[in-house]
């Protein structure tokens, strides 16, 4: 491999005033993370453009401010303390918007950082456990470095990309990110019981990471040829697969597939992907796609939120005024799924928070960002139940959201029914 090269020559490449793409999720890639960083005093005003990321991101740490911005287009828990101290920056857009902002120039990349398997005997290397807009960057990218793993699983779809697209090569051999699967408790466990009696035998899901997710999953054990067409999946849709729950036969697009633009979780989820022809990983553009979404039957989207109002609005990505994640594609699918013939958008999420603080409230808190919108929502789930509130007026909405709130918070809410909205509930 000609373009073989040490890793601090492959970062030499970077220079001040790029702009860089870094490959995002757990395919951050380490290596050259730290040779970046390293590099760091001969560097001046560098943007890092990713997404959420799993690992350090050392380049954020306040001593590198002149060196480094990054700018966030997902913000993980590594980013979230630099971008609300404003140290780093934040960009709400769609997940399936973000190859669109690399391919027209609205965020100019000049140096693409790249997490790949090795080639095989035809010259063709994986993104691996992650594809979304990376699939895009590289493409659109002047230079294009890549840290070559043999660890990286080998997915299929649009994660080959062939040696010559790449600039440089850097060998190494480090672990993928894992997370471990999330502990479920009462909560969740009802959430998932509620939300799991929505979907319909033949249904494809799309679900996210966590214990909500999770526990959806654990109850669908009785179902019959459900399909994924999803952002992502972990560990959890296994077990769906191999009880043959998981078949894909009632898709429209891609039969038999679970198509999705990454992978998350630990190393069984990463065994299973490897080198898997059921398993097609797919540009992020493509899959958060609403008209492709839409084209498959019985489109069942399960996200979260961190805070919904009585109207039905939805926050998913800030607390208040402080970014806290992103837009990412809840809305995508959400709009799909509502397409889709005889989809469900839903919306779950625990009655309070941790702290014991309503998660169902008279209104968003202030500065707080409407990912989904009023209009977008159709299906909003607690433990308590389940509030259908498509086609329901605001009187309506109201009434059944306060039927699925935590008891001790549905007092307030009438109260506030009354004096904020002015209705009777």
């Amino acid at each position: 491999m000609s373009n073989v090269v040490p890793v601090d020559l492959a970062i030499r490449a970077i220079q001040s005033g790029n702009r860089l793409y870094l490959h995002s999720v757990a395919a951050a890639p380490q290596t050259l993370i730290a040779e970046l960083v390293r590099q760091a005093p001969r560097l001046r005003d560098v943007e890092i453009v990713h997404l959420h990321t799993e690992g350090p991101a050392p380049y954020a740490a306040p001593e590198y401010a002149e060196n480094f911005r990054v700018n966030c287009l997902f913000i993980g828990g590594n980013m979230r303390k630099a971008v609300q101290e404003g140290r780093a920056d934040y960009t709400p857009v769609f997940l399936s918007e973000i190859p669109h902002l690399f391919r027209d120039r609205i965020l100019d990349i000049d140096v693409a950082l790249i997490h790949v398997s090795p080639p095989d005997h035809h010259g063709f290397c994986s993104l691996g456990v992650t594809v979304e807009a990376a699939h895009e960057a590289l493409h659109s990218a002047r230079v294009v470095i890549a840290q070559v793993n043999p660890r990286m699983p080998r997915t299929h779809g649009d994660a080959l990309i062939h040696k010559d697209k790449l600039t440089y090569m850097v060998e190494v051999d480090e672990p993928i990110f894992t997370v471990e699967p999330p502990v479920l408790g009462e909560v969740e466990t009802a959430i998932g019981r509620h939300v799991a009696e929505l979907v319909d035998n033949g249904a494809t899901l799309q679900m996210g990471i966590g214990a909500i997710p999770d526990a959806v999953l654990h109850q669908l054990y009785g179902h019959k040829d459900l399909g994924i067409h999803t952002e992502m999946f972990s560990d959890g849709l296994i077990d769906l697969v191999e009880r043959g729950v998981v078949t894909g036969a009632c898709k429209t697009i891609h039969p038999h597939k679970v198509v999705a633009t990454f992978v998350m979780g630990t190393q069984r989820v990463y065994d299973f992907v490897h080198d898997n022809p059921m398993v097609a990983m797919l540009d992020v553009a493509y899959v958060n796609n609403p008209t492709v979404i839409q084209r498959n039957p019985k489109m069942t989207a399960i996200n979260s939120a961190l805070e919904v109002d009585l109207s039905g609005q939805v926050c998913a990505d800030s607390l208040g005024t402080a970014p806290y994640s992103g837009v990412g594609g809840q809305v995508d699918f959400m709009r799909g799924s509502a397409l889709s013939p005889g989809g469900k958008p839903i919306i779950a999420l625990p009655s309070r928070t941790s702290k014991g603080l309503a998660r169902i409230a008279p209104t968003l808190k202030p500065g707080a960002g409407v990912v989904t919108s009023r209009a977008h929502v159709h299906y909003i789930v607690t433990e308590y139940g389940v509030a259908y509130l498509h086609g329901a007026s605001l009187r309506e909405r109201a009434r059944r959201l306060i039927a699925i709130a935590h008891p001790d918070d549905r007092e307030m809410l009438e109260r506030s029914a009354r004096d904020l909205w002015k209705l009777t509930v």
